[in-house]
Formats: structure tokens, sequence, C-alpha cells
């Protein structure tokens, strides 16, 4: 293993670990509508749990309500119930082959305790940014006591890879306050 490999792996690292907390904030609803928040509910097709988005066509209709098509008639009383017991605090409603779901306004409360919820998402993505970098220093230090690489290359290494947990305990933070002003705006 080289420096630049190490560096490689470092870079790809942290970039799943944002990319994963930007995921989770994705199904951290806020009182605006985005169909996302149907990602995960499965409905029963023919037997087999099957995802929403694959058995109907999901849209946004306005800001505070999502619109779901199933392709065939016969579902959208499966994906309307299957939408209800999600477990997600919607209430859907069936207008001809049409599913409506609109988006519940949030209290202030609520809008608190998911404020605590992103921040311990963000929190956790900042533990996996650090645990890249220990690992990759960990590498780096074997490499120097292998004598694959002098001490000088393996200090200015560990602070690229100083560097690179910077930008990314950064960009968590700017997702982070992103996040955070989107969930208390009205």
């Amino acid at each position: 293993m080289t420096i630049a490999d190490i560096k490689k792996t470092v870079e790809q690292k942290m970039t799943k670990s944002l990319e994963a907390l930007k995921a989770d904030f994705g199904k951290v609803r806020t009182g605006r509508a985005h169909t996302g928040i149907l990602d995960h509910v499965m409905v029963p097709y023919y037997g087999n749990p099957t995802l929403v988005n694959q058995v109907a066509n999901i849209t946004l209709i306005d800001n505070r309500t999502i619109g779901v098509q199933p392709w065939e008639k016969n579902m959208v009383s499966a994906v309307e119930k299957a939408i209800r017991d999600a477990d997600l605090g919607l209430n859907p409603s069936t207008n001809g082959d049409m599913i409506r779901v609109p988006m519940p306004m949030l209290t202030e409360e609520r809008r608190r305790d998911l404020i605590k919820v992103v921040r311990g998402e963000a929190e956790n993505a900042k533990v996996a940014v650090r645990n890249v970098r220990r690992e990759a220093n960990e590498q780096l230090k074997k490499l120097l006591k292998d004598k694959a690489v002098s001490e000088d290359d393996e200090r200015r290494a560990q602070d690229d890879v100083q560097k690179s947990t910077d930008r990314f305990v950064a960009e968590i933070d700017k997702a982070l306050q992103a996040k955070e002003a989107d969930l208390m705006a009205v």
C-alpha cells in the first residue's frame, strides 16, 4: 500500500460517510413534502413485498402534498393501506386512481426533537470521518515503521489526511446547518 492509495481510500470513505449522512437527512421529515419519505414503504404486490416506487408513480402535487398513482388500478387500496401503516404519521386519501398524501404540520416540540435527531446523525458522521483518519494514520505509521516511506513523507501524508478530515467535518457542519434551517422553516 502506498501513500497515494491511503489518501484515495480516505477520500472515498469520507465521501461515503457524507453521502450516508445526506441520505439520512433526507429521511428526516420536514413540514414540506418530498417523495423520498415514501422510499421505504413496502406494498404487497402479487404476494411479494415490493417498494411503493416500483408499483406506482410518485410525484409532488404541491409543496405540502405527495401524489401516488399506482400503475395498476387494483393496487390503489393496497398502496394507500401500506402508506397509512408505514408509521410515518401520514394519512393518505384516494381520489379515483390517485392517492393524495398531505404532509401534516410539524409542532415546535416535534421540530426540536427532529433537530436533536439530525445533530446526532451529524455527530455520527463526524465520528465515522475521524475513524477513517485514525485508520489512515495507523497505516501511515506502519509504512514508516516498515521503512517504506520517509518521516517527511509520512508527516506530509498525515497533514493531507488531516486536511481531508477538516474539509469533510466542515461539509457535515454545513449540511447540518442547512437541515436545521429547513426544519425550523415554517
